[in-house]
């Protein structure tokens, strides 16, 4: 079995019978890009999904995952023995692949391609959304994944949202890939300059075992949710509360359960989209980049009102719907001789857009599950606006929703393989995908976000 420090050249086995060991090192060629930011390469014929990479590089890599029973292994980048054109300078050195294992340390996870170009990470995205549409959907289609906003040309900057774990030492950190080692840092380049000016790193954080902050794209006051480790005293989350500047709302919460504690100002954010003020509460859900919101709205209104599916007196549904971000301009969209169905399942989440459409008279809000409230009456739309989770609908839901008699709905995804899979219920009930775009509103990340507009075929 070979060693970390004895690692074999390519064509040399890594493996003893079916075994190997995690820290073992391997040349490799990388193929094509696969579904969750890793890479396609083999050994032995082994298959290894290795991040860090680009498509036709030869690689020196570090099992990090490697069981025997596992179908196929996984692998960071340690060094670059043929670079491809499209590798540029990693901006985070705490996410530099490279740079963090010769310091003894796997990176951290949030930047998986901040070392390939912008152009080439869309192409990139564009191929496995792709990939996925035909093996999930069964359709050959090539879609642009467009870049967002006035500032794109670095990808950095755009992150409103963040989340942190605190290391043993009390100092803001991040988890390393499929990981419980928390890493600390000292910066956050994808945030903006507002979650940076808070410098999280400098505080001591003992008794905290999560952080999370909301820093609004509007310039409004920011938030800051500390969950305690259990037994931290009430004093000890004020005390870290006073370190921060005495403009920034601080909370305490208890993310499974939900529940926020006020310890200084606010315990919600105000955001704002498409002419409309938010109130989002705590960890409430709200798209993380700051020119998302806008983006989304637009091309979901834009689909539905282009095909003549949004009109005044419409009766519509927002689902999912959160604070109600796609509610409120299908309200102005309906007007008051329409309807607007917004259903949340988050309770906190829901109460928001109460507050938020208190003053829209044709918009009924329900709290609760998508399914539940499609069967607990029969309902019909003319057009749907569907923004799950990334785990999608789900072929209930898609069922239920094709049987509410819609002319068009427009699906918003961050996942690509939950969408094709969704989207193949679908064309099994005898719909077809009309339209279709993406957007890389998650720059130097493997994520994307699609917006699709699916009709009857008939």
């Amino acid at each position: 079995m070979t060693s970390h420090s004895n690692s074999p050249q390519a064509g040399h086995s890594i493996t003893n019978g079916n075994q190997a060991v995690e820290g073992t090192e391997a040349v490799v060629t990388i193929g094509p890009i696969a579904h969750g930011g890793h890479f396609v390469a083999r050994h032995d014929g082994r298959v290894i999904f290795v991040r860090h990479a680009i498509p036709g590089e030869t690689v020196r890599v570090r099992l990090t995952d490697s069981g025997e029973s596992s179908r196929f292994w996984r692998a960071d980048v340690v060094e670059v023995l043929e670079a491809s054109p499209d590798r540029v300078p990693h901006f985070w050195k705490a996410a530099d692949s490279v740079a963090s294992w010769k310091r003894g340390a796997p990176p951290v996870g949030g930047a998986e391609l901040g070392h390939i170009s912008l152009a080439r990470q869309r192409e990139l995205k564009a191929d496995v959304l792709a990939e996925q549409l035909k093996r999930l959907a069964g359709l050959e289609l090539a879609t642009e994944v467009e870049a967002v906003g006035e500032n794109h040309d670095d990808g950095l900057g755009w992150r409103t949202r963040a989340s942190f774990a605190v290391t043993s030492k009390g100092r803001l950190g991040m988890h390393a890939h499929r990981s419980d080692m928390v890493l600390p840092i000292k910066e956050m380049p994808l945030a903006l300059q507002g979650l940076n000016d808070l410098r999280l790193w400098d505080l001591d954080l003992s008794g905290i075992a999560r952080v999370e902050v909301a820093v609004p794209a509007n310039g409004s006051r920011p938030l800051v949710l500390l969950a305690p480790e259990e037994g931290t005293s009430p004093k000890r989350l004020h005390s870290i509360a006073s370190q921060l500047p005495h403009d920034i709302s601080v909370a305490g919460f208890d993310p499974v359960k939900g529940e926020v504690q006020q310890l200084r100002g606010r315990t919600w954010v105000q955001e704002s989209a498409a002419g409309h003020d938010y109130r989002v509460t705590g960890d409430g859900f709200w798209q993380i980049h700051k020119d998302a919101p806008n983006t989304l709205v637009g091309a979901v209104t834009d689909y539905l009102s282009r095909g003549g599916y949004l009109q005044p007196g419409a009766a519509v549904a927002d689902l999912y719907a959160g604070a109600g971000l796609f509610t409120a301009p299908l309200a102005d969209a309906v007007g008051v001789t329409g309807t607007v169905l917004s259903v949340e399942g988050s309770p906190g989440t829901s109460r928001d857009a109460r507050k938020n459409l208190h003053g829209a008279p044709q918009v009924e809000i329900v709290q609760g599950r998508v399914e539940r409230v499609l069967h607990q009456r029969a309902r019909s739309f003319d057009s749907l606006v569907l923004d799950p989770p990334r785990a999608g609908a789900g072929k209930v839901v898609v069922k239920q929703l094709m049987s509410t008699g819609p002319r068009a709905i427009a699906y918003v995804s961050c996942d690509p393989a939950s969408f094709a899979r969704d989207l193949g219920y679908f064309h099994q009930g005898g719909w077809r995908l009309e339209s279709l775009r993406a957007f890389d509103l998650y720059p130097n990340t493997h994520h994307l976000e699609t917006v699709g507009l699916i009709v009857p075929a008939a």
